[in-house]
C-alpha cells in the first residue's frame, strides 16, 4: 500500500496514522511522486524523478516534445503504467501539464503546474 502525498506532505487519517491507497490509486500516487520529484535530487536514487522542473528554461516551441520525453523518462520504471497522452498548455508564466495514463484497464489523469524550477500537482483522478 502506498501512502498519499499531497504537495510533499503525507495525508493523515482519522486514527492518527497516514492515509494509504491501493490498486489504480496506488499506481497514480507513484506516478505523481515520480513526476513531481526532481530527477537527481536523491543521491542514492539518481534516476528517480523527472526533469519537468527544467521546462521553463527551454524555448517555448521545444517544451511540448520535451515534456512528453520527461514524462516517459520519469515513468519508465512503472511498467504497468502506460502514458496515453501528454499535453502542455501555457498559463501566464507557468505551464499546465495534463498526463493521461492507463493502468491495466483504468484510465487516469494527472494535472500538474510547472513553474520556474518547480512542479506541483493540481489535481488527479
Amino acid at each position: 500500500m502506498e501512502r498519499i502525498l499531497v504537495n510533499g506532505d503525507y495525508v493523515p487519517d482519522q486514527n492518527g496514522g497516514l492515509r494509504g491507497v491501493s490498486g489504480a490509486q496506488e499506481a497514480l500516487a507513484r506516478a505523481l511522486f515520480r513526476l513531481t520529484a526532481r530527477r537527481g535530487a536523491l543521491p542514492f536514487l539518481p534516476e528517480l524523478g523527472s526533469e519537468l522542473f527544467q521546462l521553463c528554461r527551454e524555448r517555448e516551441s521545444a517544451r511540448p516534445a520535451l515534456a512528453a520525453r520527461y514524462v516517459e523518462q520519469a515513468l519508465r520504471d512503472e511498467p504497468e503504467l502506460e502514458v496515453q497522452s501528454v499535453t502542455l498548455t501555457r498559463e501566464g508564466e507557468a505551464g499546465r501539464l495534463t498526463v493521461e495514463l492507463k493502468w491495466r484497464e483504468e484510465q487516469m489523469r494527472a494535472v500538474l503546474t510547472i513553474g520556474e524550477g518547480e512542479v506541483r500537482e493540481l489535481e488527479h483522478r
